[in-house]
Parts: structure tokens; sequence; C-alpha cells
């Protein structure tokens, strides 16, 4: 799949959002604050696995979720994040 596919795929998945836990948030804004880069595993529209290996530029909220900004200019749905630097969301309770 191309780059600017997978980009616009990851911005407009539409599913119900599922709120994730507050310590994986905190997970994310610790890596947010930090300002180095992470590798990020989420799921995409077709329920296949993306990865990227950015910065995270911001932590957004928006009507249909919360969002995690990179600085390649991806946006990602906090419950479409698979693991962060290998921290599973999964193993976090909501």
């Amino acid at each position: 799949m191309p780059y600017e596919a997978a980009r616009w795929i990851a911005m407009d998945i539409e599913d119900d959002h599922r709120p994730i836990s507050c310590d994986f948030h905190d997970v994310l804004e610790a890596a947010a604050t930090r300002r180095k880069p992470v590798t990020v595993e989420f799921r995409d529209a077709q329920a296949g696995i993306q990865h990227r290996q950015a910065r995270i530029a911001d932590l957004e909220t928006r009507a249909d979720g919360e969002y995690m900004r990179l600085d390649t200019g991806d946006s990602i749905r906090f419950d479409h994040i698979v693991s962060i630097d290998g921290i599973r969301l999964a193993d976090f309770r909501p």
C-alpha cells in the first residue's frame, strides 16, 4: 500500500471509538514529551498492521475520538494503536 494511502486510512477509519487505558495514555504523553522517535504499530482500515518510526507531534481530541499525530503527517486514533516502542495497548485495562 502506498504511503499516502496509509496516511489517509489512518485518519479516516470509520468505526466506534473505544476509550483506552489512562495508564497507556500516560505512555503516549511521556513519549510525546520526550520528543524522541518512537516505533508505532497500528491497525489500518483493513485490519492490517502498519508500522511507523516517527516523533509524536501532538495528542488531540476530535469529535470521533482521540488521536496521536506524528511528525510524518500520519494521524492515528488511540484505539487503533497496537504498540508504541513495544509497549502493547492490549496489556493495559481500560
